[in-house]
């Protein structure tokens, strides 16, 4: 009989504690839990090791920044449970814990719990401690006094390397490792007191493997890194490794298992040996060892193997947790074919040494009868797989076992992947990275074969043989949800697709790809969702896949294939290293910036809307006004990731003369902008860094009249002690000049959340101005044009506003389907997706919904809609300026309410009619015009009271305030 497995105790006790934590559970329950008889004391010492260092460590900082009664609480929890801990385990935990749960056992609890201390300590948490010696010896500087000294020395926890593989590949017949690896908070400025090894460890006795280490420049390992004010320029390295170093060890261990298997009247076996590797780092009188980890995007994630002799192959490889392995592996059993018979599978392979006649196969975990035949130098297998078993099975891997033998991975060893077509599904049988042979049922794929560049042109070619001829788009997704689309070229089971990741179309003009990962996947024209089949890379094109960056128009593309097979765009600005590494940054803002400030102010005006993230808004209508007007002095746009190009006076039709500088976000150049010019106009606070001038003037003119609440009225900014955003908000808002203002309503509110005491100037929004201008019909005709929407059609504008309970999953909430049938072919919705929660899943429904999420600027989706559909943004406040009808739709109003907070009584205050059903909103407009009639006398008190000075002059009484004193 097979005896039962039996359960690991000390794991199972630590899932249970981490359950309760993951429930939000108190932590007096956790520390129940974790005191709870059961255990040996060896087991109940992992147990509390385990426990304080996680659950139990982050439930005390989440107490500590929650004010007296939950620290009180957490002290009391914890101080009992403390005295019974083993003092060794206390004392080897990271340096934080250690002097946390110190001050919970030895400080008045009283104190403790009104006091900051722990607040200081958990704030501390997420940052590496800085790193103090004292004679030989290292020492954590934490923000809290400690009575006892040592409790600062850092130990073996502390110590932990920071490691990224950068290359793994083959020269001759020898494995060369490249990347970094330094100890957090400890410089690596030279090459000297600067050691580092790596080295493979074996199974048990096995001696282990010391490779050939040097240390090589490498700043980008400071670029890269997480803490300011440390250099880790020679923090590289570089490893080489000789495959006989594991073959003599491999041969030693394989006649010590060999002579055992002998003694118990067994068969011999080839076997594979795995050694993990490791760093070991000797700096600054400090050392270290980590297990060496974190492979680079790409072709770092799919190390090719090294044949050492016919069937026996040395190959790096990653764990699921990304660190990495060497494994000298022989190929115990190799697939050589693969047959589609009726409603079955035939899977055929060969097994070398020893004639078998017996045994049984597996897919994945299910086993099954295999047959067996002797053969010249080993044994012929076969199988078969009911097709209906596969059809929608998961990626299972193949092994065989032969009678008296351990189970053999069936590696592909040569042998052709295959892709068995079954009418609108495909069964593939293919190698993964580590050449084993897995089994798969799913949605026909299609296969990207090679990827060219072509100067600023990225052109993929592939296979897609979906039996559906019709159209398909390549879809690139960002993580965020935004998608964009390019219609690609069919010919028969072949694709071809071409495009410029620098110049994608966006509503009738050109943008770069966002910086981040786009993801790969093809859909039919209009359709999202389950339609959208993920592409993926060839695997016998892997090798040839040209994954170098390429740099376009300041900005840097990669078309790479991770996770092994899958395809992805990483689009980045190219930006030096001391713009994007924490210690670069720190030394802007600290240093650079400062200097700036001392400088004398130059006659400019920087402008900034949405963070640099768009030409709109406020910011865009007083920058035109000034340009109207002939203002030629310097004029400074932020852009962030090349997302606009800011027109001249000649683009806006004003003639020749203005050309506005444009400085990219981040840069040393935005620094010194916001240091030295003279006008900063904005929209939304600025950086952290950033420390209003007495000389300068700074303008916010915010973005709306808030239905929701902002600033200090939100729950988590009234918390005791406040949030590091209370401060930075505080400090911002003192150095405001003027604050505009759409009315006296919105005047008060804004003051209250912000504690703003300077000068409001209630003048209405800029922004506004271009819904009463009178030139407005030829610009809602250039609007709708370039959005796309057909002569004639009445246009719905559905702009919901995002939802901070639940920002990744935004969903259409408006039936569109319903929508259509009920107003008919003319009438158009644009949906537009609020910039911090777009839209991943918009149905087009055949041109009747057009996703606008990413149109650059409200104000010209507000120009040409007829209706207005929100919900609690502050767009109702500008869209009543054109008259136009808006309609509510609040199906989450009693939890938006109570998560966010509204300012506005929507039953009593709003402009138009309210509703918590799609259906009902369809019906609504429906018959718009008879709600219109209805709610006529509560829209004009509406204008009346929340957009008085939305009169086509907004602008213009800015600028005068501001600019012409």
């Amino acid at each position: 009989m097979t005896p039962a497995p039996t359960s690991d105790p000390v794991a199972d006790r630590l899932r249970a504690v981490q359950e309760l934590y993951d429930r939000g559970e108190p932590i007096s329950a956790l520390v129940a839990l974790v005191r709870s008889e059961g255990l040996t004391p060896a087991q109940r010492r992992e147990v509390d090791r385990e426990a304080l260092a996680g659950p139990l460590g982050l439930r005390l900082d989440a107490a500590a920044k929650r004010g007296p009664a939950r620290r009180r609480e957490a002290i009391d929890a914890l101080r009992p449970y403390l005295a019974e801990v083993d003092p060794k385990i206390k004392r080897d935990l990271p340096v934080g814990r250690r002097v946390g749960f110190h001050l919970v056992e030895t400080t008045d609890a009283e104190e403790l719990a009104a006091g900051d201390a722990l607040a200081k300590l958990a704030a501390a948490a997420a940052e590496p401690s800085r790193r103090v010696r004292k004679g030989l010896r290292w020492y954590a500087e934490l923000p809290v006094e400690v009575g006892e000294p040592e409790l600062l020395r850092l130990r073996a926890a502390d110590l932990v390397p920071v490691t990224q593989i950068d290359d793994i590949s083959w020269a001759g017949n020898r494995l060369r490792i490249t990347g970094h690896a330094y100890i957090a908070g400890l410089s690596v400025r030279s090459g000297r007191f600067n050691r580092a090894t790596v080295v493979l460890r074996g199974p048990r006795w096995l001696p282990r493997v010391t490779l050939k280490t040097r240390r090589i420049y490498h700043p980008e390992a400071t670029h890269a890194a997480r803490e300011p004010g440390c250099n880790y320029d020679w923090a590289g390295f570089t490893a080489e490794l000789n495959p006989l170093a594991l073959r003599w060890r491999a041969g030693l261990r394989a006649v010590v298992r060999g002579a055992k298997r002998l003694l118990r009247r067994r068969h011999t076996v080839q076997d594979t040996t795995t050694w993990r590797a490791e760093i070991v780092i000797w700096s600054r009188a400090a050392r270290a060892r980590g297990v060496l980890r974190g492979p680079a995007i790409g072709r770092t994630e799919r190390p090719a193997g090294l044949q050492v002799r016919r069937r026996w192959w040395v190959r790096p490889v990653w764990t699921s947790d990304k660190a990495l392995q060497v494994v000298l592996q022989p190929t115990r059993a190799e697939l050589t074919g693969v047959r589609l018979d009726g409603e079955t599978i035939e899977l055929t392979g060969f097994l070398p040494g020893r004639p078998v006649t017996r045994g049984k196969a597996r897919v994945g975990g299910h086993r099954m009868s295999a047959d067996f035949a002797p053969a010249e130098g080993g044994s012929r297998f076969s199988l078969q797989l009911a097709l209906q078993t596969v059809m929608n099975a998961e990626a299972r891997r193949l092994w065989v076992e032969p009678k008296g033998d351990p189970a053999a991975a069936v590696m592909l060893e040569g042998a052709e992947e295959t892709r068995l077509l079954v009418g609108e599904r495909e069964i593939t049988v293919q190698g993964d990275r580590r050449d084993r042979v897995v089994i798969s049922g799913h949605r026909i794929l299609p296969v990207i074969t090679a990827a060219e560049w072509q100067a600023e042109s990225l052109t993929l070619t592939g296979r897609y043989p979906d039996p559906d001829p019709g159209p398909r788009d390549l879809v690139l997704r960002h993580r965020g949800g935004l998608t964009i689309r390019v219609p690609f070229e069919r010919d028969g089971d072949d694709f071809t697709v071409r495009f410029s990741p620098g110049a994608m179309p966006r509503f009738g003009s050109t943008a770069p790809l966002a910086e981040g990962t786009w993801n790969v996947s093809v859909a039919p024209p209009g359709k999202y969702g389950p339609a959208m089949v993920p592409a993926r890379f060839d695997h016998a094109g892997l090798d040839a896949l040209d994954e170098n960056p390429r740099t376009v128009d300041g900005r840097v593309y990669r078309f790479v294939a991770t996770r092994f097979d899958v395809p992805v765009l990483v689009a980045a600005e190219d930006r030096p290293g001391d713009e994007r590494s924490a210690a670069g940054l720190w030394a802007l803002s600290r240093t650079f910036y400062q200097a700036e400030r001392a400088r004398p102010l130059r006659e400019a005006t920087v402008y900034v809307s949405f963070d640099g993230r768009s030409y709109s808004d406020n910011p865009r209508a007083v920058y035109e006004e000034r340009l109207r007007r002939g203002d030629d002095g310097e004029h400074i746009w932020i852009v962030r990731d090349g997302a606009f190009v800011p027109p001249g006076s000649r683009e806006l039709g004003l003639g020749d003369g203005i050309v506005p500088t444009v400085v990219r976000e981040g840069s040393r150049e935005h620094y010194e902008a916001l240091a030295r010019a003279r006008y900063i106009v904005a929209n939304q606070f600025l950086p952290q860094w950033f420390r209003t001038r007495d000389d300068q003037v700074y303008v916010q003119t915010w973005h709306g009249t808030p239905v929701k609440h902002i600033g200090r009225d939100q729950s988590h900014m009234k918390r005791e002690p406040r949030p590091p955003v209370w401060h930075r908000q505080a400090v911002e808002v003192r150095g405001w000049d003027l604050l505009l203002s759409q009315s006296s309503w919105a005047s008060s509110i804004l003051r209250k959340a912000f504690g703003y005491e300077g000068e409001i100037l209630e003048s209405g929004n800029p922004r506004n101005d271009v819904l009463v201008a009178p030139d407005r019909d030829a610009l809602a005709a250039d609007v709708r044009r370039r959005v796309g929407v057909p002569e004639g059609k009445r246009v719905v504008l559905y702009a919901p506003t995002f939802r901070d309970h639940d920002r990744r999953n935004a969903s259409v909430r408006l039936d569109l389907a319903d929508a259509r049938r009920a107003l008919g072919d003319d009438h158009v919705v644009l949906v537009r997706g609020h910039m911090m929660q777009a839209f991943p899943h918009v149905l087009p429904h055949g041109g009747f919904a057009i996703d606008v999420t990413t149109y650059p600027d409200m104000a010209d989706l507000l120009l040409i809609a007829d209706v207005l559909v929100t919900d609690y943004s502050a767009v109702m406040f500008d869209f009543v300026a054109t008259g136009r009808p808006v309609v509510l739709f609040t199906p989450d109003m009693a939890k938006y309410k109570s998560s966010r907070g509204l300012y506005l009584d929507l039953e009593s205050q709003r402009p138009g009619p309210r509703f918590e059903t799609s259906a009902e909103v369809v019906e609504a407009l429906r018959n718009i015009d008879a709600f219109t009639a209805k709610l006529h006398d509560r829209y004009a008190a509406f204008v009346r009271t929340y957009a008085p000075h939305d009169d086509g002059k907004a602008t213009a009484r800015l600028v005068d305030h501001v600019f012409t004193r």
